[in-house]
């Protein structure tokens, strides 16, 4: 099983932004953390 980069940095980039969190915020970070789980499953 490799890892690539990018879905870390997308998953990281999402719970960044769900810690500081605006209304689209929570749109984008969503985006990113399923893509990161998506990526790394």
């Amino acid at each position: 099983m490799v890892l690539t980069a990018e879905p870390i940095v997308s998953l990281v980039a999402g719970i960044l932004i769900f810690i500081m969190p605006n209304l689209l915020n929570y749109i984008v970070a969503t985006y990113l953390v399923v893509i990161g789980l998506l990526g790394i499953f």
